[in-house]
């Protein structure tokens, strides 16, 4: 019988693309096998996936995807997205349970690689005798803070948005409470609930697959395989295999976007700071215009990709958003005054070429994940500017701890000034602290490279990892 390797990633275009990457490395070492993909259906607009798909599908013969069916969501007080998603993955539990059962009779499973976010699954591959590994799409260092988070809630009753105190967690640098995630902060919100238990669920699997590699945070990869972020029973094995980033990408409907290439070929070298927020974050206008000011007074080249001001209370764009009207969101002239040396793009650029470009010589960013080891690869410092999920935590991480990073300073109501985007831009571009971050970066480039290579660490640990599920 034919084997099977089962990934359930969350249906979030970042999750899907890193979880995808890893069904790709797998079969790099062991091609007679087959990679099956499990599509859970959207809670919100989470990056149009189909073209993604599509395009895996014809190029990568071993991987399949199957679609899930829809699920009816209840209606929940928790103002956080995150909710929506771990009770979606929830309530699919039993559809997995069916497609495993009917995978069964054709392949011989012999694991179930699962999300973060689709911790529930754990006891279908238990109820199955499948071995149960988590998938960890974010850094180490908050890999340790979400292990530790257990030990935080025995050791307290308050949220932490009223603790008002640094948090000590095993491999990081002190965290402010504050920087905690924004669902985290409030224990009676449904969303701590649900990272608690996914905190518990994480600690009994078979073991945990994290996109990092040891050199970029060792204190983070130490502390959690020495058993530090679980003291109160066995830490699973740790696997860090990063890092995995997409080798192509494609825009939703597939189009590509030349122009901002174009535009960097006319740029001196490393004088380009690109601007760009993920596919989920948002500015206010009054916030957009603060950002082009900022720009504009910094005297720097950039290239600034600008998308429409949430509708949503919360910032994110959870639903489908049409390109926007710069005119009407930036200060009156402001394309035309720095149409010498800036490029406003709409809505979307391809990031990876974009880094890639010898002309880019910064990244700000919010600290999503993908983007952080993106930048890394391409050797490009960054300014971190984080807005939600992880990404305070992550900026913590990569300004005090890998120093490859300046932090975007927010006001008390996490308004950014013109001033400070202007001296954030100007520091990073033209400084020695910028100077001496950017050296960091490239080392750290090289170092990644080196995780990859023949004997490297996260070569070594993929070797780990399949040989630990082909013994079950």
């Amino acid at each position: 019988m034919a084997e099977a390797i089962v990934l359930y990633p969350t249906p979030a275009i970042g999750h899907m693309i890193s979880m995808v990457e890893l069904g790709k490395l797998i079969l790099t070492r062991h091609p007679s096998h087959t990679v099956h993909i499990l599509v859970a259906p959207q809670p919100y607009n989470a990056g149009a996936t189909a073209p993604y798909i599509a395009s895996v599908s014809a190029s990568n013969p071993s991987i399949t995807f199957h679609n899930l069916p829809n699920i009816t969501l209840p209606p929940t007080a928790s103002p956080h997205h995150e909710t929506l998603t771990f009770e979606l993955l929830r309530l699919n539990n039993s559809n997995v349970h069916q497609f495993l059962l009917s995978l069964s009779e054709r392949y011989n499973i012999k694991v179930l690689i699962m999300d973060f976010f689709c911790s529930h699954a754990l006891s279908v591959a238990v109820d199955l005798n499948i071995p149960g590994y988590y998938y960890f799409t974010s850094a180490a260092g908050s890999l340790a803070s979400f292990l530790y988070l257990r030990i935080i809630h025995k050791n307290t009753t308050k949220s932490f948005k009223d603790l008002n105190a640094l948090l000590d967690i095993p491999g990081l640098p002190p965290i402010s409470t504050s920087d905690m995630p924004k669902p985290l902060l409030d224990r009676c919100d449904k969303a701590y609930e649900c990272f608690l238990d996914c905190s518990n669920s994480m600690a009994k699997s078979a073991g945990i697959v994290v996109n990092s590699f040891e050199s970029l945070e060792p204190r983070a990869v130490k502390a959690i395989s020495d058993g530090l972020c679980v003291p109160d029973g066995p830490t699973p094995p740790l696997y860090c295999i990063g890092p995995l980033i997409a080798a192509t990408e494609k825009r939703s409907g597939g189009e590509a976007v030349p122009e901002c290439l174009t535009w960097l070929d006319t740029q001196p070298s490393q004088s380009v700071i690109f601007l760009c927020f993920g596919s989920l974050g948002l500015f206010s206008m009054e916030q957009l215009k603060e950002i082009a000011t900022g720009l504009e007074k910094s005297g720097q080249r950039f290239l600034w990709v600008v998308r429409n001001p949430p509708t949503q209370s919360h910032g994110l764009a959870v639903s489908a958003q049409p390109d926007p009207d710069l005119d009407s969101l930036l200060p009156e002239g402001f394309l035309d005054r720095t149409k010498e040396r800036g490029l406003v793009v709409k809505s979307w650029a391809p990031q990876l070429a974009v880094l890639n470009h010898k002309s880019v010589g910064g990244f700000v960013t919010h600290c999503g994940w993908n983007s952080v080891l993106e930048s890394v690869c391409a050797g490009v410092p960054m300014v971190a500017w984080p807005l939600y999920a992880e990404q305070r935590s992550n900026r913590v991480m990569l300004v005090q701890e890998m120093r490859i990073a300046l932090p975007m300073k927010e006001l008390e109501d996490g308004f950014v000034s013109a001033v400070e985007v202007e001296n954030r831009v100007r520091d990073l571009m033209d400084s020695e602290e910028g100077k001496s971050i950017r050296q960091r970066t490239l080392a750290m480039k090289f170092e990644a490279e080196a995780a990859l290579g023949e004997g490297g660490s996260s070569r070594v640990a993929l070797a780990k990892l399949v040989e630990s599920w082909q013994k079950c």
